[in-house]
């Protein structure tokens, strides 16, 4: 994708959602963009039919943010300068063995976990916890 006259991104509009999670973990080309694939990886991983989305698109963000839905939202991929932040929309309603949320933790919907560079990620926990937010959004109405 190139930038045209007026900044837009050329292609953008044809790109799917994949292509565009494709596109911002390239643009990341740093240790946010190898984490934001592995953690894709591990969503795939514990959900092979989940449906990958970008939204919040807007000028100063031109690639979205990466959601991963599978009956609902199952969670956010967010990149910060210091950070990956997976917000799961339901988080607060999951159960969380491991403790693996450490942001949002405040709020009464949404849980989050900072990833932050040399982080290890508990992949087995990570992939339970994909699991029960796809089961939750399949037991609602």
């Amino acid at each position: 994708m190139k930038k045209t006259e007026g900044g837009s991104m050329k292609g953008q509009a044809e790109a799917s959602p994949s292509q565009l999670i494709d596109a911002r973990i390239r643009e990341l080309s740093d240790w946010r963009g190898e984490t934001l694939a592995r953690v894709r990886n591990l969503i795939r991983e514990a959900d092979p039919e989940v449906v990958e989305e970008v939204k919040w698109r807007k000028p100063s963000n031109m690639l979205g943010v990466p959601v991963w839905e599978h009956d609902g939202i199952i969670c956010t991929g967010e990149t910060y300068k210091d950070k990956v932040k997976l917000t799961f929309a339901k988080g607060a309603s999951l159960e969380d063995p491991k403790s693996l949320f450490n942001s949002s933790l405040e709020g009464g919907t949404r849980r989050a976990i900072d990833i932050h560079e040399g982080d290890e990620i508990d992949e087995e926990a990570l992939k339970a916890l994909i699991r029960a937010a796809v089961a939750l959004n399949m037991s609602r109405p």
